[in-house]
């Protein structure tokens, strides 16, 4: 292999590895959600750490729509308010490993 393919070929790597680490993981996505939804930064990440391998992709994209709630609201959400909010969604699923997540990062 000569210098200049070696060289090319660990800037390709170089680059791939970059780009691997500018995508944002599911948790984190969770997580700025709910900050978003108006939990707190502490609620959100442990919620979001317990939930995010319990739920489908699917059901992570429906909680996405929770996150435009705070936009009419000002300040931080309760938790009860919020998991008001999330069985509105009419999945138990959701409810119930939210609810559980709540509970556990309450304690």
């Amino acid at each position: 292999m000569t210098a200049i393919a070696f060289r090319a070929l660990a800037c390709a790597l170089t680059a791939s590895l970059l780009a691997s680490c500018a995508t944002v993981s599911p948790e984190s996505r969770l997580r700025a959600g709910l900050v978003e939804a108006g939990l707190s930064p502490r609620m959100a990440g442990c919620m979001a750490e317990r939930m995010v391998d319990r739920l489908s992709l699917a059901q992570l994209r429906r909680l996405q729509s929770l996150a435009s709630l705070r936009k009419s609201h000002m300040g931080e959400m309760s938790v009860d308010r919020f998991l008001y909010k999330v069985r509105a969604l009419e999945d138990p699923e959701i409810f119930l490993v939210t609810s559980k997540a709540a509970i556990n990062c309450a304690l």
